[in-house]
């Protein structure tokens, strides 16, 4: 699948989500511990589109192994909403507060643009997604053009010796994943966002 706006999901399909003609926009919300795939039901019920990022894991114990589902950012839950709605996820008990920038009293907005890589990362990579919180440095702006991830635009890095494919999230880090130099292409004359 390329990855094209007509097939970005995160957000609107008209306008950039930035200005007034759209007034939904995502926030991370910060939730108690372990309550994020509860918090996600409710505001399903509610019919607040929301994001709990996930993936699959095998845990081995000395008798079993099993399958399970472990959310990738734990005691947050990305919720896409407008003013009013913002208002009322907080009216939750398990919903203490959205994140903000350091010295700033808004939550932070996370682009949609960004919210659509990481939620294609998610539903197609193969690999583990890891999040990186280090500063990480700048990488060369390129598109996946082999396997599950084909289409996906990110930076490739280096991290440990090995070369990732990352996704930036304003104030959250990279979701980074393994990616062989040969199934990028780099992209002339655009700087990574």
């Amino acid at each position: 699948m390329i990855l094209t706006k007509e097939t970005l999901s995160a957000g609107p399909k008209i306008g950039t989500g930035e200005g007034v003609a759209h007034s939904k926009r995502w926030y991370v919300a910060l939730v108690r511990m372990h309550h994020e795939k509860k918090v996600a039901e409710r505001l399903d019920k509610i019919g607040i589109e929301n994001f709990v990022p996930v993936q699959q894991e095998v845990h081995q114990w000395s008798d079993r192994r099993k399958v399970v589902e472990s959310v990738l950012l734990p005691m947050m839950v990305f919720v896409h909403a407008d003013p009013k709605e913002r208002k009322e996820v907080l009216s939750f008990s398990t919903v203490s507060r959205y994140m903000v920038m350091r010295g700033e009293s808004s939550p932070t907005i996370i682009p949609d643009e960004q919210m659509a890589r990481f939620r294609f990362m998610l539903d197609y990579s193969e690999e583990a997604i890891c999040m990186n919180s280090a500063p990480l440095a700048r990488g060369e702006k390129v598109r996946v053009v082999k396997g599950p991830l084909t289409g996906l635009v990110g930076e490739l890095v280096t991290v440990d010796g090995r070369s990732k494919i990352a996704v930036r999230l304003n104030m959250l880090g990279c979701a980074c994943a393994d990616m062989p130099v040969g199934y990028v292409e780099k992209i002339e004359n655009q700087v990574a966002v």
